[in-house]
């Protein structure tokens, strides 16, 4: 019977994302490619002087995707820095510099890792005005260069991938906020609190004094979840009742996490004009989804370790609201799409328990993946598996028409070696120089040991792969982890950004080749087959050391 609310929540949502994916992908469809624009929006282009009808070459779209982030960062940087002479700033200080460059680019990037208290730290006018905004736009930047590559695959002989700036637009005024508005209403009906009251005093049933904050929770926290960018209104995340308040308000915030994800697909193929390569891609999400989710569900019910044997059950962490089921599918979900959205503490997960939401993001967050980034992340995924296809029965690899060559490889090849690179990288410096050594384990650790050194890599883990969730026994309010983590966020933002626009110019430029009797079928369940062993063998390969020396060993003791 441990089984059945497993059973019926993730048949839920089955049902749900089926009943979104065709309406919802097909209208993403639309918004990217409609030849009209609304007056609105034909006024903010002439204010900003872009011209809509003008396409872009790779190079132009991602000088425009780093031109855009590089003054987000600014622009969020700046207003923490002045924060205490803003309104609404409750007489917070303005954070530190480091802490405000770690946010600042946090929030760009869609990563959204908070290293500091969110309701003790940051007012109001930088809650809606900075980090709210880019909720909203760093998640239509991963909208827009998935769309790039959508376009190189399908454009033939063009040297344009279109125009970010319109992608941007459309992106953030015709499907972000509109959904966003009418999830932060269920959420409003749900118990979510929006208001700007400020700290309210109250008494406890011990007759002590407690101060009780408010803030436009509902609101964020539709686009927090919605854009896959989690940062939480207060520090205890989606575990915080005025966040998530009922089991039922928990189940709406997994939806609100899959739904453009696991929709992508479907506009892909839209777009594409062909249906059958979006279900193959859907495919072979949602069989590492569901994989996934139900190993981290197993490891959890299992429940073995000395404390959670003793205690009955493996609670430790989670909400009494949501239960093993409830917090494990969450968890899952806000590690697979990179969300980073906690209704529980990972860290009190069991070893093998914890290891999971590790995996997911080592997986590179492709099932399905964050708005954006897990349909490109696995459309580079099916290039290399065409590419190996191909090798196999000794032909040149095609994927939907368009050669593989040298050029093709290299750029899919380098974006697979990023993020492995920048999460032990950044690991193996945390604990190799003797200073930062000192500090991290005397200052950021307080679990030494294996867990420790697990603690450690998920945080790099979750930055370079922009995820945001941590292991919450890290101290990372430090200069070491400010700086370090921020690096890797950056990055692993946008070094893939490059080499996946760049990827969409070269198959933009190609001709289609015709299909031949030697073409390897990309819709068929066999390729579906090769595309998931090609994800969990390369992941395999790069992490399995590292997950030996943590949570493997952890678990094994």
């Amino acid at each position: 019977m441990a089984w059945l609310p497993a059973v019926l929540t993730l048949a839920t949502l089955a049902l749900i994302l089926a009943a979104a994916y065709r309406p919802l992908g097909d209208y993403m469809a639309w918004v990217y490619s409609a030849p009209k624009d609304a007056r609105a929006e034909r006024g903010l282009y002439r204010l900003i002087g872009v011209d809509p009808a003008s396409g872009q070459t790779w190079q132009a779209y991602a000088r425009s995707v780093l031109a855009f982030s590089a003054i987000g960062v600014l622009a969020v940087y700046g207003l923490q820095r002045i924060q205490q002479w803003l309104p609404w700033s409750l007489g917070l200080p303005a954070p530190s510099e480091a802490l405000s460059f770690n946010t600042a680019v946090s929030f760009v990037t869609n990563t959204n890792w908070q290293s500091y208290s969110p309701e003790a730290t940051l007012g109001y006018t930088v809650q809606f005005a900075a980090l709210a905004v880019q909720n909203f736009v760093s998640a239509a930047v991963g909208l827009a260069v998935a769309v790039a590559l959508v376009r190189g695959l399908a454009f033939r002989r063009s040297g344009t991938i279109g125009n970010f700036w319109v992608d941007l637009t459309r992106g953030t005024f015709r499907l972000l906020l509109p959904l966003s508005v009418v999830a932060a209403v269920v959420l409003l009906a749900g118990g979510v609190i929006q208001n700007v009251a400020g700290f309210t005093d109250v008494t406890t049933a011990a007759g002590a004094t407690q101060s009780i904050p408010g803030g436009p929770v509902a609101s964020q926290e539709a686009i927090k979840l919605l854009g896959t960018n989690g940062g939480g209104f207060f520090n205890a995340n989606s575990a915080h009742p005025f966040e998530n308040p009922t089991g039922w308000t928990n189940l709406f915030e997994i939806v609100l996490m899959l739904i453009i994800p696991f929709s992508l697909p479907r506009t892909f193929g839209t777009m594409l004009g062909s249906a059958r390569q979006g279900y193959a891609i859907l495919g072979a999400m949602g069989v590492l989804f569901l994989a996934s989710t139900l190993a981290l569900t197993a490891f959890e019910l299992a429940g073995r370790g000395t404390a959670p044997q003793l205690a009955g059950a493996a609670m430790e962490g989670k909400d009494v609201r949501f239960g093993i089921v409830g917090s494990t599918i969450f968890g899952s979900t806000s590690t697979l799409t990179s969300t980073g959205a906690v209704n529980s503490m990972h860290d009190s997960y069991t070893a093998l328990g914890g290891m999971m939401p590790m995996l997911n993001m080592m997986l590179g967050e492709l099932a399905p993946g964050g708005v954006g980034s897990g349909l490109y992340g696995i459309l580079v995924m099916a290039v290399i598996a065409v590419f190996i296809a191909g090798l196999l029965v000794g032909r040149t690899p095609e994927y939907l028409g368009k050669k593989i060559g040298p050029r093709e490889i290299k750029l899919a090849s380098i974006y697979i070696l990023v993020t492995p690179i920048l999460v032990l990288s950044g690991t193996a410096l945390s604990f190799a120089i003797p200073g930062v050594r000192e500090d991290v384990t005397s200052t950021s650790i307080w679990n030494p040991g294996i867990h420790g050194f697990s603690e450690v890599l998920y945080a790099f883990t979750s930055a370079a792969n922009n995820n945001g969730s941590a292991f919450a026994g890290l101290t990372a309010n430090t200069p070491w982890f400010n700086t370090a983590l921020g690096v890797a966020m950056l990055l692993g933002r946008f070094l893939p950004i490059v080499l996946v626009l760049a990827l969409a110019g070269s198959f933009a430029a190609q001709d289609k080749v015709p299909a031949t009797a030697g073409t390897l079928p990309t819709h068929r369940p066999l390729f579906v087959g090769l595309l998931i062993g090609v994800i969990v063998i390369v992941t395999a390969l790069t992490y399995f050391p590292v997950l030996a020396l943590g949570p493997l060993a952890e678990g094994l003791i």
